[in-house]
């Protein structure tokens, strides 16, 4: 193909959810609650984990204001531009506004997985380890794994934009859904990108289940190690570890869907991308906070110091 008789894109066109103006009109009173409630909720637990001394010194705590933090930025990357295409009849983005998409996607979504592994990791210590726990699991360690999860997310993505950024786009426009996504974007191309694609998807496939895979070895240790121990103790493991998780099987359920089966019907993805950009940041405040005794103190705590301030 003579790639000088076309021209380059230098914006996309995303179909968003729907076509209907009344279902656009709702969604948009919907998501914006949605999206006001999931920032509010994860700033919350960021806020109260930092003001709480003892919470702050907490490994498991410090990682879990660690993961609200990545959620408000997974919640942030595409929301808010979803929210106001409701009202727009053309649902624009630019050529680098799209690839800003594509890359917090993967750093945030890359980094969440890592710091997913790294909180199994410190349950696995807590439980089996109890009398090494804050010996193993000490601030160092901490932000050391952190930093871990945040420069794998970094790799992987400037891994998929690298590529992505370089594709030759000289024809059709429209990603058929309400953000840049790897596999929709790249089809864009005018050059064959199946191999390409293929190995890019890969790529985020093999971090999923390897993440996913260390996530089952971690607890299943957690419940035989603590069966040994005592009796009853499997209800006791599950009981401490549950809150995890149900995070991780909402999180990896539909990260796995989307990237074993890449090129699947539309509707089905798009449902997914929503429960995985949105609810997922929306309902990991409620798991944690509503299962957790001590974080629900400090919370009350932190708002009857701001009442008595005022």
């Amino acid at each position: 193909m003579d790639l000088q008789n076309y021209s380059l894109v230098s914006e996309f066109v995303l179909h968003g959810l729907c076509t209907s103006q009344h279902l656009q009109k709702f969604f948009f009173v919907f998501f914006s609650e949605i999206y006001v409630v999931t920032v509010l909720g994860n700033l919350i637990i960021v806020v109260t984990v930092i003001s709480d001394l003892h919470l702050h010194s907490s490994p498991m705590y410090f990682l879990l204001g660690n993961l609200s933090f990545l959620d408000i930025w997974l919640a942030s990357f595409a929301t808010p531009k979803m929210i106001r295409d409701f009202l727009s009849d053309q649902k624009l983005i630019s050529f680098g506004g799209c690839m800003a998409q594509i890359f917090f996607l993967h750093f945030v979504g890359g980094a969440e997985m890592v710091l997913l592994v790294t909180m199994a990791y410190d349950r696995y210590v807590a439980i089996c380890k109890p009398l090494h726990y804050m010996t193993v699991m000490s601030r160092q360690t901490c932000v050391g794994l952190v930093l871990v999860s945040w420069v794998i997310g970094f790799v992987h993505s400037i891994s998929q934009v690298a590529f992505t950024v370089n594709l030759p786009y000289c024809g059709p426009n429209e990603v058929d859904s309400f953000f840049c996504d790897l596999p929709l974007v790249i089809k864009l191309a005018c050059r064959d990108t199946y191999v390409l694609g293929i190995l890019m998807i890969s790529d985020s496939g093999l971090l999923s289940m390897s993440c996913f895979l260390l996530l089952l070895i971690s607890y299943t240790v957690i419940l035989i190690t603590v069966r040994q121990r005592a009796a009853g103790g499997v209800s006791k493991a599950l009981s401490t570890c549950s809150a995890h998780i149900m995070v991780v099987t909402l999180f990896f359920g539909p990260c796995i869907f989307i990237y074993m089966w890449p090129f699947s019907r539309f509707s089905v993805d798009k449902l997914l991308s929503v429960f995985y950009t949105i609810f997922i940041p929306f309902l990991n405040p409620l798991i944690y906070t509503l299962r957790n005794k001590e974080m629900k103190i400090s919370m009350k705590k932190l708002r009857n110091r701001h009442v008595t301030f005022h």
